[in-house]
């Protein structure tokens, strides 16, 4: 393109995005050999039950869900501190168009949440008022995304996740992403748009449980290791038409090490 893309989180209408259908064999990661890690593919598939009753609730998912994500991420991660931003609910298609969440659609095309650059202005937003904010960012962070199915097996719409060691640098335009709620000012931020590439190894996890999460980086200020991981929605061909349509949560944060 040649404008920067951009992309509205609820008036998809505005959005200014040309995008292209490419045909991928997705990989099932249960039957991987060896389970895909953090540190060597960008991608982990955890074990972790939550308290939550009822993630439609926003304060009681807030108060207690972040708190979960927070102790989980410390234990996957090593970090010594972790901050947790506010879930976000998405629904398949199927579902209808949920008017009283925002960005609950899911993610059609390949892509990682931020930018660098935003992956670097976040890292000092999320510290907030920390007093020793320049201390944490002066070492490493890392941000993760945090998925997991709310409705029982089998997703009509589940989530595709890229091994972070077959993207590169080239594969990526910038762009920027815009949530729009309602009443309130936009939020723009850059985001990592990918072009396809026949190096790249797409694998998902079949049938996930409410009492799991794929757990996957985003960016890290450590540039020696490996980055983060590209991922998409796609329809599984293999759903049969009585499943409950796809209802997931996912929540984003910061590891400081």
């Amino acid at each position: 393109m040649e404008v920067v893309p951009v992309f509205y989180a609820e008036h998809h209408d505005r959005d200014n995005l040309v995008l292209e259908s490419h045909a991928v064999d997705i990989r099932n990661a249960r039957d991987l050999p060896q389970s895909p890690s953090l540190e060597i593919n960008g991608y982990t598939l955890a074990e972790h039950h939550s308290g939550v009753p009822d993630f439609a609730d926003r304060d009681s998912a807030h108060e207690i869900y972040r708190p979960e994500i927070e102790e989980l991420l410390l234990g996957l991660t090593g970090a010594e501190k972790v901050i947790v931003t506010n879930a976000v609910l998405r629904f398949s298609e199927r579902a209808g168009k949920q008017r009283s969440f925002v960005n609950s659609d899911p993610a059609r095309f390949v892509h990682v949440d931020y930018s660098r650059a935003s992956f670097d202005a976040f890292a000092r937003v999320h510290l907030g008022d920390v007093a020793d904010a320049d201390n944490w960012l002066g070492r490493r962070y890392v941000a993760y995304n945090v998925w997991r199915s709310i409705t029982a097996p089998p997703q009509d719409v589940p989530l595709a996740i890229c091994d972070a060691r077959s993207t590169g640098d080239h594969d990526v335009t910038i762009g920027e992403a815009v949530i729009d709620a309602p009443g309130m000012p936009e939020v723009r931020f850059g985001s990592s748009l990918y072009h396809a590439n026949p190096a790249h190894r797409w694998y998902w996890f079949p049938d996930m449980r409410p009492d799991e999460v794929l757990v996957f980086k985003a960016f890290d200020s450590d540039r020696s290791r490996v980055q983060g991981c590209p991922h998409s929605a796609f329809d599984n061909p293999d759903c049969p038409e009585w499943a409950v349509p796809r209802a997931s949560v996912e929540i984003r944060a910061y590891a400081f090490f």
